[in-house]
C-alpha cells in the first residue's frame, strides 16, 4: 500500500534531538500542546497526525497498524530524518512499537502512552467503526472524552477539557473507523521481543481504555523498558498529568 503523505508541525532547534510524537485514535497534533512549552529548546519536535486525522488525508481503506507505521517512515525519509526518538500515545504507540520492532534502525528511543499490544474484541472496535460511519462523530465525542479523563479533571477543569471534546467532534467519521479497523486486527505481541530501542512505558492510573496491565505486558516482553504508572491520570495522561508526562519523557529522551 502507498504511504499517505502526513500532515506535520516542526518546532525547536535545529541541531537538538529529534522527537517524533504520534496522538491518539480521534487526536490530532494539538493533543501535544501541554508538553512543547516543557521541551523548551531541549528537542526538535515533529508532531504530525495519523492518516484521516486532522489535517492527514485519509487515503485509501483496509490498512492495519503497518501501514501507518510507513506513513511516519516516508514521513522521516521526507523530512530527511535518518533517525529518531518516537513517543507515541494510544494509537501512536501502537505506531511506535511496530516501528521499534520493524525499523529499530531508525528509532532511537521510544516513549509509549496508555497503549497496548493487543486490545481484543475485535467486534467492539468494528461495532464502533460502524457507529461513526452511520452517525459521525457527534454522538461518541462524550463516551470518547470520558476514557480520555478521569471525571475529577472534567468537572475540575471543563474550560481545558472543552477543547479536546471539539477535537473528537472534528476528527473525519472515516479516519477514526480506519483507525478503530486497525486496531481490531492489530497484535503486536509477538514483536515485542524484537525492540531494542531503550523504552519507557507509560500507563494512567485511572485509565479505563488501556489500564495498565496493558502496559506491564509490553515492559515485561521489551527487552530494554520500565514502566511508570502515573497517578491520577485516564487515557490523555499527558494533557492531564503535563508536568509528569513531559519530565518522564524529556528524562528518557536526553540521556
Amino acid at each position: 500500500m502507498t504511504a499517505t503523505t502526513l500532515f506535520q508541525r516542526t518546532t525547536g532547534p535545529l541541531g537538538a534531538p529529534f522527537l517524533l510524537l504520534g496522538g491518539s485514535l480521534g487526536s490530532n497534533l494539538d493533543m501535544w500542546k501541554p508538553q512543547l512549552p516543557r521541551f523548551g529548546d531541549r528537542l526538535r519536535v515533529v508532531r504530525y497526525d495519523h492518516r484521516g486525522h486532522g489535517g492527514s488525508p485519509i487515503g485509501p481503506g483496509g490498512y492495519g497498524i503497518q501501514d501507518l507505521g510507513r506513513d511516519v517512515l516516508a514521513m522521516m525519509d521526507r523530512l530527511g530524518i535518518e533517525r529518531a526518538s518516537y513517543c507515541g500515545s494510544s494509537l501512536g504507540g501502537m505506531v511506535g512499537l511496530w516501528l521499534a520492532a520493524h525499523a529499530p534502525e531508525r528509532i532511537e528511543r521510544l516513549v509509549v502512552i496508555a497503549t497496548s499490544a493487543h486490545q481484543p474484541p475485535a467486534e467492539g472496535w468494528l461495532e464502533r467503526a460502524r457507529q461513526v460511519r452511520a452517525m459521525g462523530m457527534e454522538p461518541v465525542a462524550d463516551a470518547v472524552l470520558g476514557r480520555w479523563f478521569t471525571p475529577r479533571f472534567r468537572a475540575a477543569l471543563p474550560a481545558r477539557v472543552a477543547p479536546y471534546r471539539a477535537m473528537i467532534a472534528a476528527c473525519p467519521a472515516e479516519g477514526y473507523a480506519g483507525g478503530c479497523e486497525a486496531i481490531a486486527a492489530m497484535d503486536l505481541r509477538a514483536d515485542l521481543v524484537r525492540i531494542t530501542a531503550p523504552t519507557l512505558v507509560i500507563a494512567g492510573a485511572d485509565d479505563p481504555a488501556t489500564p495498565p496491565e496493558h502496559g506491564e505486558l509490553i515492559k515485561r516482553q521489551t527487552m530494554k523498558s520500565r514502566l511508570v504508572v502515573v497517578p491520577n491520570a485516564a487515557h490523555l495522561a499527558n494533557v492531564e498529568q503535563p508536568e509528569a508526562i513531559s519530565q518522564l519523557i524529556t528524562d528518557h529522551v536526553i540521556d
